[in-house]
């Protein structure tokens, strides 16, 4: 008999950003790596001959926690990758659910019939994941292994070991980051022994709960209040918005608004936005503008940084967890331009805690208020 321990990746960046990953090549965040550091503690003493993982990021590292630990190699296979989701990898939840909503909750519902435009289908995962890892099992008889992958593809291989087809594999239920399943598979059977075992993990370190109710009006209402999507800048449309943002930015920060020059903030705001829409994005909740993201993208001199010069949310969208989501997007657009870190000047209208929470660093050669995070593929 063949003992498969089957583990979903750590925390990756679309997890906290809510974006789409897919294929997409997404980092682990800092409370993905905690979560790697108590599956290296789960299975310290476990006895293992070999370790599989999909060859993205995501999964590679958190592998790590394994074959490392145990002197192994790690053995990729681009089978064993999470669904593939085309034309859609990359973009925010809130943007596919403003402009293709039925097909995002299709997705949602994981039906068979779901595909855009590069993306694969489920039937078309289950199958290949499925006999990725019976292919795996054969070549380990008598042995234990463990296979890092995607929670959706995970899923459907639950589902089809389960006995149920892939208009099924939502009856499987969301499995949390670095959960667990345990399948013993002989003359060509699998057993499910247990699955999204999170019991390595401390509270803290487990994300919440997935929504039980899902009718489409139920999913789009979690989607839309948990979920941002991000457009340019227009002026002088959202003039008045953009004017009384940088004006409360400023009273948070400074106790004051006295001395705010707005005639020579909107002259700034028209350059940005004439040499690059991305320069200063609008936060959007549904039709509701919430937020502020500006990185004078053509005023960035630095060859290996992007710069950002203000996170803002409106009052009554903070505390709700949405600002990492602005994060996220400024991730999505200066990788894309080639660069590796993100700056900024951390002073009294950004607050230090928030971005050490998601993992900035003191660059310690741009002055004490600088700080920066590390965007590249080849960190840790």
């Amino acid at each position: 008999m063949t003992m498969i321990y089957l583990i979903r990746h750590a925390q990756a960046e679309g997890n906290v950003y809510r974006r789409c990953q897919g294929w997409y090549n997404s980092l682990i965040t800092p409370k993905g790596y905690l979560q790697i550091e108590a599956l290296e503690r789960r299975f310290r003493d476990t006895h293992f001959d070999a370790v599989y993982s999909s060859d993205l990021f995501r999964t590679m590292t958190t592998a790590g926690a394994i074959y490392r630990s145990h002197g192994l190699p790690l053995h990729t296979d681009p089978q064993l990758r999470e669904v593939g989701t085309g034309c859609w990898e990359d973009h925010t939840w809130g943007d596919l659910l403003h402009t293709e909503r039925d097909s995002l909750l299709a997705f949602w519902r994981c039906d068979p019939n779901w595909q855009v435009p590069g993306s694969e289908s489920f039937p078309a995962i289950q199958a290949r994941f499925h006999t990725a890892v019976e292919q795996i099992a054969n070549s380990h008889p008598d042995q234990t292994i463990a296979i890092v992958a995607h929670g959706s593809v995970i899923r459907s291989g639950l589902a089809y070991w389960f006995g149920l087809p892939a208009e099924r594999i939502n009856d499987v239920p969301h499995g949390d980051n670095t959960c667990v399943a345990r399948l013993e598979y002989q003359d060509g059977r699998m057993k499910v022994c247990y699955y999204n075992d999170v019991s390595h993990l401390p509270p803290e370190l487990v994300y919440t709960p997935h929504q039980t109710d899902n009718s489409d009006d139920a999913l789009a209402a979690g989607l839309e209040r948990t979920s941002l999507y991000f457009r340019p800048l227009e002026l002088p449309q959202d003039g008045a918005f953009y004017l009384s943002s940088l004006r409360d930015s400023r009273l948070v920060s400074q106790g004051t608004s006295d001395g705010f020059d707005g005639g020579a903030a909107l002259s700034t705001a028209k350059e940005l936005c004439s040499c690059d829409p991305n320069s200063i994005l609008v936060a959007m909740r549904g039709t509701a503008p919430i937020g502020l993201l500006q990185m004078d993208i053509t005023q960035q001199s630095d060859a290996d940084a992007g710069g950002i010069s203000l996170v803002y949310l409106t009052p009554e969208a903070r505390y709700q967890g949405l600002g990492v989501q602005l994060l996220g997007q400024a991730v999505s657009v200066w990788r894309s331009l080639g660069r590796q870190y993100l700056r900024l000047c951390c002073n009294g209208n950004m607050e230090r805690r928030f971005f050490e929470k998601h993992g900035f660093t003191p660059s310690g050669r741009r002055g004490a208020d600088t700080m920066e995070l590390y965007i590249g593929y080849d960190a840790k």
